[in-house]
């Protein structure tokens, strides 16, 4: 089986002494210090297609490909490497999910937004690696954008670390190499300018290849400036499947008719439907889909191993009443979210090679 974000976390963290298990088998890090720089949206097919343009990609070791976790979204492969966990542990189950006992129809909870009802540190309430080796001494350092510091999202899943905000290249050079000064230490590096150019313009666009151009100039720079012995990490959340066919649920088709409730994305739905119905209603799905999408109940969902072995019961509750999952280039978009859906070119959350195979380079300095 493919190693994840969550094995990456724990075998770095677990390097640095960590009590973590090392799945990837890093052993002891050679001079203390540990850098995981994320690309969001570096998928490993998009990256072996164009980043032969940027040599600076050649000059790291790579490592075995990785598996995104499901569904191959930020929220969920984010929270895993944070936490070391697997989904159905830390319950970031996806871009929305279903806040439980919040009435009917209940509200959704996004992510990535946020929802000041919701304590971040209670629906996320696994320790965060950052915060087992903030406890053993380390340095730990979170550089991103200077909007995340302080959001819903970070506090549930990367707190822990101390936030270096940094809206330019050479802010976030500076602010990893000064995290990293002082060993043992480990700074998490998190850049999304080619995730934004995917879901805007498409994979292999014109602007996705000068985000890309952005994020070789990033490696390239934290190459030259990181203290020597640091060891680097180079990887993403997920991949990016371009568009070919859409469909609005519940337009011109009555597959609505009995969903309370619509999380997820378009490439990976939550559905929350009426318990009375939700036989027929998953019954309906199959056959007005057949091999176009998957469809997947709870349980299946949770005895498939999708979210991990284990499955919380915050998990559980949050999970939608049976998940739809487009196969191909086809997405599903939410009729109450059609223009926002609709313009995207680019998107992810499934289970094709495209949005689940990821990159895993390395080097020491």
């Amino acid at each position: 089986m493919p190693f994840r974000l969550s094995d990456l976390s724990n075998s770095v963290f677990s390097s640095l002494g960590v009590d973590r298990e090392d799945p990837l088998g890093l052993g002891e890090s050679p001079h203390g210090r540990e850098c995981i720089i994320l690309i969001d949206g570096m998928g490993l097919q998009a990256l072996s297609e164009f980043g032969k343009s940027f040599p600076i990609f050649s000059q790291f070791t790579a490592l075995e490909s990785m598996s995104s976790h499901f569904p191959s979204t930020t929220v969920t492969n984010l929270s895993s490497l944070g936490t070391g966990e697997l989904p159905g542990v830390h319950g970031m189950l996806g871009y929305t999910v279903r806040v439980p006992h919040s009435g009917f129809p209940g509200r959704l909870l996004n992510a990535l937004k946020w929802d000041e009802r919701v304590d971040p540190v209670i629906w996320q309430s696994s320790k965060t690696n950052f915060e087992r080796a903030r406890e053993l001494g380390i340095n730990v350092a979170q550089v991103a954008a200077k909007r995340y510091e302080g959001s819903g999202f970070t506090r549930a899943a990367l707190r822990g670390a101390d936030y270096v905000g940094a809206n330019q290249i050479s802010e976030m050079v500076d602010g990893a190499s000064k995290a990293l000064k002082k060993s043992p230490a480990f700074a998490y590096v998190y850049l999304n300018n080619l995730d934004h150019a995917g879901h805007e313009f498409g994979v292999g666009s014109e602007k996705w290849i000068t985000a890309l151009s952005i994020v070789a100039d990033l490696l390239t720079k934290l190459s030259e400036r990181l203290p020597p012995g640091t060891r680097m990490w180079i990887t993403a959340d997920h991949g990016m499947v371009n568009v070919g066919e859409s469909l609005i649920l519940g337009v011109e088709n009555n597959l609505m008719e009995n969903v309370y409730l619509l999380g997820g994305e378009p490439r990976a739905r939550h559905l929350y439907v009426k318990p009375e119905a939700l036989a027929e209603t998953i019954a309906q799905w199959r056959e007005f889909f057949g091999d176009r999408t998957l469809i997947l109940d709870k349980d299946q969902l949770e005895s498939g191993g999708f979210f991990g072995t284990e499955i919380s019961l915050e998990s559980h509750d949050r999970m939608g009443d049976f998940m739809a999952i487009p196969q191909g280039d086809l997405i599903l978009i939410d009729p109450l979210r059609i223009p926002q859906e609709s313009s995207m070119v680019g998107h992810h959350g499934g289970l094709s090679d495209i949005e689940i195979d990821i990159p895993l380079l390395s080097t020491v300095l």
